[in-house]
């Protein structure tokens, strides 16, 4: 086991570096460079004036160079100006003992950001936290009770439990969650019906979370992810209940229920194990029309920032964020995969 979680450690530390790269590439092509200085200088700005800014903040220097000064590999650019020296890693009026040669992400500095005017680190792990707050809640609501619905519908394949509640998880998947969600809103929480129990607004629930205010984007994120995974344990349950050792067990005239907790439910748990961590991810990104919908300024809320108003640096960091949770999800689902089947440990 040890053995395995070093080369899944090694293959991962090599993909999120590709990934990352790709991302850099993209995120600083001429046409975005100079999107940013126009921003942040005037859109009226000539060719001499976008080249002249672009120089003084390092963005002209060859891809693999700055690559490396992000990461923090390579020395940060250095410039002087009239006797002014100014960097990457300190301003004009820093005392020359106190200015560092490397400021990157191996040293904890993300950047600064040029919408929030603010440390681009300490932004995203707020807006984490946020969105971590909201994951939180969704799988505590969504993962049991698909679970349950799955081993229910799977039990006794073809029976009109099994029909009900595969026609629930068919249709909650295929419902978006802006639908589900304006549909939760104007039931719940407008005039419209009357039914005023919720808030349709999740912005108070950055600050303190309540019944109220929370309820409706943790029942629309929960209700579209419960199928898929309820789907999954159903159509596991399915197999395991047909499998040898439970055709024996039943002539032998074992309970159905000791059947069902005993023998089948833990090998029908492997594969809904999978789906239920790749949830994570899925979670982190894919919540964008929710937060939006419930103004819940989350991580999805801030990707979509980040990439609307050009903010590199920001850009960056919540792509090189999600990449390491997609990374380290799908190494706690291999790891998880391993230790609940005997057979692929043992082999």
């Amino acid at each position: 086991m040890g053995l395995f979680i070093l080369r899944r450690l090694g293959v991962m530390v090599l993909t999120a570096l590709c990934l990352t790269f790709v991302v850099f590439w993209l995120t600083n092509l001429y046409p975005n460079l100079e999107k940013l200085a126009k921003t942040q200088g005037n859109f009226r700005m000539s060719d001499e004036a976008v080249e002249s800014y672009l120089g003084k903040n390092g963005y002209l220097q060859p891809m693999p160079v700055k690559f490396g000064q992000w990461l923090g590999v390579l020395p940060g650019w250095t410039l002087e100006d009239g006797g002014i020296v100014t960097g990457k890693c300190f301003g004009s009026d820093t005392p020359e003992e106190d200015r560092r040669s490397f400021c990157g992400v191996l040293q904890g500095d993300w950047g600064f950001s040029t919408v929030f005017k603010d440390d681009v680190g300490s932004i995203v792990l707020t807006r984490l936290g946020l969105t971590g707050k909201l994951m939180f809640f969704v799988m505590l609501v969504m993962v049991p009770m698909a679970l349950i619905i799955g081993v229910l519908a799977g039990m006794r394949e073809g029976s009109k439990m099994d029909r009900s509640l595969s026609t629930f998880s068919i249709a909650s998947t295929a419902t978006p969650e802006y639908v589900s969600g304006v549909i939760f809103i104007a039931v719940f929480a407008s005039s419209a019906f009357g039914l005023k129990w919720f808030k349709g607004s999740a912005t108070s629930a950055m600050d303190s979370v309540t019944f109220e205010n929370f309820t409706l984007p943790v029942v629309t994120i929960a209700l579209y992810g419960m199928g898929y995974i309820a789907r999954m344990t159903r159509a596991s349950m399915t197999e395991v209940m047909t499998a040898q050792y439970i055709r024996t067990a039943r002539l032998k005239g074992v309970k159905f229920s000791d059947i069902v907790l005993k023998h089948a439910l833990r090998n029908a748990l492997i594969a809904p194990f999978t789906v239920i961590m790749l949830q994570f991810p899925w979670l982190l990104n894919g919540v964008v029309i929710v937060e939006t919908l419930f103004n819940y300024k989350g991580f999805g809320w801030l990707l979509v920032q980040a990439a609307s108003n050009n903010d590199i640096e920001l850009l960056l960091a919540v792509s090189v964020v999600s990449v390491i949770v997609v990374l380290v999800t799908q190494l706690i689902s291999d790891i998880g995969y391993v230790y609940l089947n005997p057979r692929i440990r043992i082999a």
